[in-house]
């Protein structure tokens, strides 16, 4: 039967993160990347056997044989990915993951390369670990923002770049590097001794039916020099649960990555193990009919955006999340704009890029409707 995505509840009083930011104001938040979406009645309906068991002690996710059988379907099914088991690592989020891998594969003073304009605590990570961040930008290619490969081979000459860290698909931009750009990626790493940390927890949110993911794992020439970071978590409105996992298929990477975590990276919980299984197995048609709800969203944002004078947006090609160009709007902070016309979205200034904002559609249509609405100076 069809899932309602249209029936929201309130989270108000829930101690949201992304709604305390803005508690006590009439500011319809619309930033951090979590939706509004009720869990997949499976996921919920697993969490409470869960619960129900009464016993929350210790679960070693190496040995919760679930949720790795059911991250291999998910990647086979969806992916073409077969991947061993032994190349998972599951770790609490991606974002800690990412930190572990430039412990991992750097020494202080090395540089890592990474791709902007991008999310506030990928950009943070060089500078906690001790090392240089390094931006690679993106440039326009027919109305599609991607990696900027001219500025990428310059730097990764650099003998002192040991890393580069990719959100594939893009955030806030939206774009899926295609095959061309993932064997480019690949080229330019091999060719300089570079490994890559890829953040791919957006790849089962593809909007764009014309296109499809490619995990950095999977590619052959990526194989031995990749981690790859994965998870239910943004896909299913899991996020709050602290579980995702990375793909390690060489042995030497994958020892060198968990021996970094060690003493710093606590165990995946149970309930997020149990989410992960009941999601990669049991919610594939929720799945499907939230992709189609979020195309329908993304469709009315950027109708309505486009039609208000000083912002523009592209479609892009995944994620629940609108890159919007506020240049135009010609006033000397858009996230101030945006606040005083009621909608609160991530600060472009946070992405290195102060002339945008990003907007999370992943939410009803009334509630999107009540945001665009307010943006365009109507409520």
């Amino acid at each position: 039967m069809p899932f309602n995505f249209d029936d929201t509840p309130s989270r108000q009083d829930t101690y949201s993160f992304k709604w305390q930011k803005y508690a006590g104001q009439d500011i319809i938040p619309a930033w951090v990347a979590d939706m509004e979406f009720r869990c997949a009645p499976a996921i919920l309906d697993a969490l409470s056997s869960s619960v129900d068991h009464g016993i929350m002690g210790y679960v070693l996710p190496a040995q919760y044989k679930p949720a790795i059988e059911a991250v291999q379907r998910w990647l086979e099914d969806k992916h073409d990915w077969v991947i061993d088991p032994d190349w998972l690592v599951w770790t609490p989020g991606v974002v800690p993951a990412f930190n572990i891998a430039i412990k991992a594969y750097c020494k202080p003073g090395d540089k890592v390369m990474v791709q902007t304009p991008n999310y506030p605590p990928l950009l943070a990570a060089p500078k906690i670990n001790g090392m240089e961040r390094v931006d690679i930008g993106t440039v326009d290619v027919d109305g599609r923002p991607t990696l900027d490969f001219a500025e990428l081979e310059t730097q990764a000459a650099d003998p002192k770049c040991k890393l580069l860290i990719l959100c594939n698909p893009m955030n806030p931009v939206g774009s899926v590097l295609s095959q061309q750009e993932i064997d480019r990626v690949a080229e330019i790493c091999l060719q300089n001794d570079v490994k890559l940390c890829s953040d791919e927890i957006h790849c089962d949110l593809i909007l764009d039916e014309t296109v499809k993911h490619i995990p950095a794992g999977r590619v052959e020439a990526l194989k031995d020099v990749s981690v790859t970071l994965m998870a239910a978590s943004k896909t299913f409105n899991v996020a709050g649960l602290g579980a995702s996992f990375a793909i390690i298929p060489d042995r030497q990477l994958r020892q060198q990555f968990v021996q970094s975590a060690a003493g710093h990276m606590p165990w995946v919980n149970l309930l997020g193990l149990v989410a992960t299984e009941a999601a990669f197995t049991q919610c594939d048609q929720w799945h499907s009919e939230l992709l189609t709800y979020l195309r329908g969203n993304q469709a009315t944002l950027i109708e309505q955006v486009n039609a208000i004078d000083g912002l523009k947006v592209h479609q892009s090609q995944a994620t629940f999340l609108a890159w919007i160009d506020a240049s135009g709007l010609d006033v000397a902070n858009v996230q101030k704009w945006a606040e005083s016309r009621g909608v609160g979205p991530s600060p472009g200034a946070d992405f290195l890029a102060p002339d945008h904002f990003r907007i999370n559609f992943g939410c009803s249509r009334n509630m999107l409707n009540n945001v665009l609405g307010r943006l365009a100076g109507k409520a």
